[in-house]
């Protein structure tokens, strides 16, 4: 796996994955950020998400649920020192859907969460990372 940075602009860089995918992380504006992207800590915690998101989407898919939509709201705490590692992520899962089972869309969320996810896998293990799923 490969990514390759390029500088687009002060503190602005134009991430392209070996897979063709591209994102913009742009510093804050301490450093010369200008909104242009996410900040690297806002893109760690993206790739989280994205990582469960798509486990729990696959999950649902191969039991045949019948998932519309699924939203998951990230809230994180960091510690105040230098550098400010992640201490706590939240990941607060909303899956819609006519006839969704819970029990399932439960399960799927934990799985995900608790054993699948690489991006999950790969952090500090004293990172407190929860979850909470609502059903709509």
């Amino acid at each position: 796996m490969k990514i390759e940075l390029k500088r687009v602009g002060p503190a602005a860089f134009e991430a392209t994955a070996g897979s063709g995918g591209q994102a913009i992380i742009d510093g804050k504006p301490e450093i010369g950020g200008e909104g242009r992207g996410m900040r690297p800590m806002e893109a760690l915690l993206t790739a989280l998400a994205s990582c469960a998101a798509m486990d729990v989407v696959h999950i649902l898919r191969k039991q045949k649920e019948p998932l519309d939509d699924l939203t998951i709201a990230v809230d994180a705490e960091r510690a105040d020192a230098t550098p400010a590692p992640f201490t706590k992520i939240h990941l607060a899962f909303t899956a819609t859907g006519e006839g969704l089972t819970e029990k399932k869309v439960l399960r799927a969320v934990a799985l995900s969460v608790e054993k699948y996810c690489s991006v999950g896998a790969s952090l500090d293990p004293s990172i407190e990372v929860t979850h909470s799923t609502q059903i709509d």
